[in-house]
């Protein structure tokens, strides 16, 4: 189990998210100071720090300094009511790993837990599907040896996609797991990225194996084999 520290002096907002993060199968402990959110992340089972900029007696952005000097491996996703984009740069320049302006949906804080937690714990470091071979440590896809250049978005698509190979993923759960939020759903945001995508890792070519099907109605699923 994973376990997380939710620093966050807001009941109506910390009581919520303990439960959701609970359900997500993660272990959960609140904090409400900025120095027991010091303290209590010294503690190495802790593999988040979820961290309200707003925190009393010590603030956020002090507390992220100090989390960040004596376990700087210690995932930092940060909490803030301010929305000013200098705020958010300050809390990145602080240490936190990323960063969620409230108020906040819970499907998106989540998908933002789990995407920040593959990316620390190193999960799935290569992937590979015949001739596709996607390093996520180097961001790079090399397709019959070859490196497909692939924008940022494309990458983090294609990486959902291959980790989910062979299931079937919903329009919804794309865009919340990749894009941060379901509110792009009735857009064509994803309909493009699919369709730059399949050009750069061939699926576009006669003859040669479709790994990206669209399921009408439902969305997508990426065949490995």
């Amino acid at each position: 189990m994973t376990d997380v520290l939710l620093a966050e002096d807001d009941e109506a907002i910390a009581g919520p998210l303990a439960r959701a993060l609970t359900r997500e199968g993660y272990g959960c402990e609140i904090v409400t100071t900025g120095p027991d959110a010091l303290e209590r992340s010294k503690d190495t089972r802790f593999e988040l720090l979820v961290l309200d900029l707003g925190l009393p007696e010590m603030d956020g952005l002090e507390v992220c300094r100090r989390v960040r000097a004596a376990r700087p491996q210690l995932a930092v996703l940060m909490l803030t009511a301010r929305t000013d984009e200098v705020d958010f740069v300050v809390g990145l320049d602080a240490g936190a790993d990323d960063y969620v302006g409230k108020p906040f949906r819970l499907a998106e804080l989540l998908a933002r837990v789990r995407a920040l937690l593959r990316r620390k714990q190193g999960v799935d470091l290569v992937l590979e599907a015949g001739d596709i071979h996607l390093d996520a440590r180097g961001r790079r896809v090399l397709v019959g040896g070859k490196d497909a250049t692939l924008a940022n978005r494309e990458f983090d698509l294609l990486r959902f996609l291959m980790e989910r190979g062979g299931e079937v993923v919903s329009r919804e759960e794309i865009l919340t797991e990749v894009w941060g939020s379901a509110d792009l759903r009735s857009s064509k945001t994803l309909d493009m990225h699919v369709s730059w995508l399949r050009r750069k890792i061939g699926d576009d070519q006669s003859g040669r194996k479709k790994r990206i099907v669209t399921v009408r109605g439902v969305g997508f699923r990426f065949d490995p084999d």
